[in-house]
């Protein structure tokens, strides 16, 4: 049987945006797509990539396309909880070991959730562990037991092998999605995720 993935990180804001679909294709299609926490620092060290931020720098007309593209998705997908972190770039590797505690607690929707809005809907900034254990109180989940989790060396490391299994399969940024072995990368490619899904599901 075929597995299905988002592989994330919460500094991407279109991983953001992928995460408010998903949902949606999950009742289209009737499966369940697993989420997969990467670290996107260390993605773009192991296979020399940058930011969109930072190749975009300096590019006529090319960041306002994006900004363009990002307007047509927000409108397309009835999107209207999204806003610019003022604090981005955003270092996520509290929050991303944290996500693997949370997987290990069973408690990775809620924790996902919690987080994202609270790096793209109602912006913090998540790279202070006050403001982590705060946000994730304040969203239901036990912010003081996930961060100590989140500094165990088996909780590091699985961060770290996740993170390169997944640049080992072809992955080289966020978001980036698998259906089995094919790989699919950035939000405008969901469409296609979704219609390799119903092909493997015949």
């Amino acid at each position: 049987m075929s597995t299905f993935e988002f592989h994330f990180d919460f500094g991407s804001p279109n991983a953001y945006l992928s995460h408010l679909v998903i949902p949606a294709i999950e009742q289209r299609t009737g499966v369940k797509i697993d989420y997969v926490p990467v670290l996107l620092g260390g993605l773009f060290k192991a296979t020399n990539n940058v930011s969109p931020m930072v190749s975009m720098n300096g590019i006529k007309n090319k960041p306002e396309y994006s900004q363009l593209e990002t307007a047509r998705f927000l409108k397309a997908h009835g999107i209207d909880d999204y806003q610019m972190n003022p604090y981005f770039p955003v270092n996520t590797l509290k929050i991303m070991r944290a996500a693997i505690a949370a997987e290990l607690e069973g408690v990775l929707p809620a924790y996902v959730d919690v987080i994202y809005r609270s790096m793209w809907a109602q912006p913090q900034k998540m790279d202070e562990a006050e403001i982590i254990i705060a946000a994730l109180n304040a969203g239901g989940l036990n912010g003081d037991k996930l961060m100590e989790l989140s500094q165990q060396p088996a909780v590091k490391a699985k961060l770290i092998e996740n993170t390169e299994v997944s640049v080992a399969r072809g992955n080289f940024g966020s978001p980036t999605f698998f259906a089995g072995d094919e790989m699919f990368f950035g939000k405008d490619k969901l469409r296609d995720f979704e219609e390799m899904i119903v092909a493997l599901n015949l």
